[in-house]
């Protein structure tokens, strides 16, 4: 009889698996990887690897659900900090991801993106319109819990401002990796838009206690 394997343990196991494609991912790219490169990453069986994931498309597509997680996660609002300081945390972060774009999954991201496979799939390629809207309500709730809050004052719609936060952060985020930060000086673009989310935003200092 095979041993009983609990819920929790499932979701730690799926968690490793996960980060160990990423790691793989973000070494070789999308088209280079295959599923016998993140069984040896993992160091488990095939059957193992096939138990959690169908293939690997499926498995960059739970990679990067993985990831945009951790950003909606990072939007939820909290009393250590003000909202106004969480969205410029989130921003200045981005400094560092862009700037180490090669230790991220953006090449395998193009790479997966463009693959004809997965144009053809449309159940799968609706998660590139997923993530996207995803983000931006996590982005639009965290402005519109700031507004309700009377900590932000915005000047333009919510979704307006949440949209423009992402195509202005993809657009660096691209740029940079064909042309490389020398060129895109990606602290000082940043420094622009956090100029420009202050006159949008107009956030108040509220005190935390």
């Amino acid at each position: 009889m095979a041993p009983i394997v609990s819920e929790e343990y499932k979701r730690k196991k799926k968690i490793e698996l996960i980060e160990a494609a990423r790691k793989v991912f973000i070494e070789q790219g999308f088209v280079r990887t295959s599923m016998q490169d993140i069984m040896d990453e993992a160091e488990v069986s095939r059957g193992t690897l096939y138990s959690y994931f169908n293939n690997i498309d499926h498995t960059f597509i739970e990679v990067l659900k993985y990831e945009d997680q951790k950003n909606i996660d990072y939007f939820i609002p909290s009393s250590e900090i003000t909202l106004w300081e969480k969205l410029k945390n989130w921003v200045e972060e981005w400094q560092f991801y862009i700037e180490k774009i090669d230790q991220t999954l953006v090449h395998a991201n193009t790479e997966f993106f463009l693959s004809s496979d997965y144009v053809k799939s449309k159940d799968d390629s609706s998660y590139l319109s997923k993530r996207y809207v995803r983000t931006t309500e996590a982005i639009e709730k965290l402005i519109e819990e700031g507004t309700r809050t009377k900590e932000f004052k915005p000047q333009q719609s919510s979704r307006s401002i949440a949209m423009f936060i992402l195509s202005f952060l993809n657009g660096l985020m691209l740029d940079t990796y064909q042309l490389g930060d020398e060129q895109t000086i990606v602290k000082d673009q940043l420094t622009v838009l956090l100029y420009s989310l202050e006159k949008l935003i107009n956030p108040t200092i509220i005190n935390k206690e």
